[in-house]
């Protein structure tokens, strides 16, 4: 009988020390950096090179020195913020405010702005194309996309879209990618022509809004409202497959050393998707992160995350409730 017993109870030790190193994380927060400030915020861009984390923050750009973790500036006086995009050889940035239709000009050494350009209705997304060196907006309420001359800081061209614009990404070779949220479709943008080539739909995906690029693999990573993540390839806009991620996402990001897709769910949670070789993806885990988290970068270098978030008073049934003062924070996530 003791025998049995302890064989019994061995067998249970085992099981649960297996269970324990199945459910143990691979991240961890590494950081909370708690910047001031009490508006909603969007989207995060890290300049990987300069180690800077670029933060839109409603009226105000927030800068964080990755390394240290601290605010090291922020530009000022902005209207609905929602994107930032930099040019790094011209020290420029470019941000999106999507309550004037402008885009801010600034100067990345001093922070200073240079100037401010109307473009579309509500711009939302903007990125900067290392291929033609232009910036695109993409502009929600207008259907369209604004085209800058970075040297010349002015606008070269429109370009018409079928479909609502969200987020957008660039291959460094001459084609941008822009998720059209309303029609849970994909388009894909010469920018060399400066013209549409392709529209994809993206079905089973519903109401696309983050977006990002495994540049080596043309693969595309799009995160749905309907809790999936496609995942398409970007020469022909095949969808290769469809993984399970959790609910509010809105942002995206990839890794391409360690070969993840990272989605953003504003319930609380990171979907770590990971890339096992010959277009097979699985869901690697879900960590755990703040409720309200739904945009995100990631340090290519480093392999840090960043997303921000705040805590909210509660509110009544479907309301939303008010953001709590001096809550807005950045969560940095580190791999183990």
């Amino acid at each position: 009988m003791k025998t049995f017993q302890f064989i019994a109870t061995l067998v249970l030790a085992v099981s649960f020390f297996t269970i324990q190193a199945q459910t143990k994380s691979n991240y961890k927060i590494a950081n909370k950096i708690h910047l001031e400030g009490d508006e909603k915020w969007d989207y995060l861009y890290s300049d990987d090179d300069a180690g800077m984390l670029y933060i839109s923050h409603g009226s105000i750009v927030q800068i964080v020195d990755e390394a240290k973790g601290q605010v090291v500036g922020k530009i000022t006086g902005l209207i609905g913020v929602h994107g930032i995009a930099i040019a790094p050889a011209l020290n420029k940035g470019f941000i999106s405010n999507g309550k004037d239709n402008s885009v801010t000009i600034f100067d990345t050494k001093t922070l200073q702005v240079i100037t401010n350009i109307k473009v579309g209705s509500n711009p939302d997304a903007i990125l900067f194309d290392p291929f033609s060196k232009k910036v695109f907006t993409f502009n929600g309420k207008s259907n369209n996309s604004t085209v800058i001359n970075t040297e010349t800081n002015q606008i070269e061209t429109t370009i018409a879209l079928a479909g609502k614009p969200e987020f957008a990404v660039s291959d460094k070779k001459g084609k941008v990618y822009v998720n059209f949220e309303e029609e849970s479709k994909v388009c894909q943008i010469n920018t060399e022509k400066l013209k549409v080539e392709n529209v994809w739909p993206l079905a089973p995906g519903e109401g696309p809004t983050g977006l990002a690029l495994d540049n080596k693999n043309h693969r595309l990573f799009s995160v749905c409202g309907n809790k999936l993540m496609i995942v398409m390839d970007a020469l022909t806009g095949k969808v290769i497959t469809s993984l399970t991620i959790g609910d509010k996402a809105d942002g995206v990001a990839f890794d391409p050393e360690l070969q993840c897709a990272y989605s953003s769910n504003g319930e609380g949670t990171m979907t770590v998707v990971k890339g096992d070789g010959d277009d097979k993806f699985s869901v690697a885990e879900n960590f755990t992160t703040q409720k309200g988290a739904k945009t995100i970068a990631v340090n290519r270098k480093t392999h840090h995350l960043y997303l921000s978030s705040a805590n909210f008073e509660a509110a009544k049934p479907g309301e939303k409730g008010k953001i709590i003062p001096d809550s807005f924070v950045i969560l940095d996530i580190a791999p183990l």
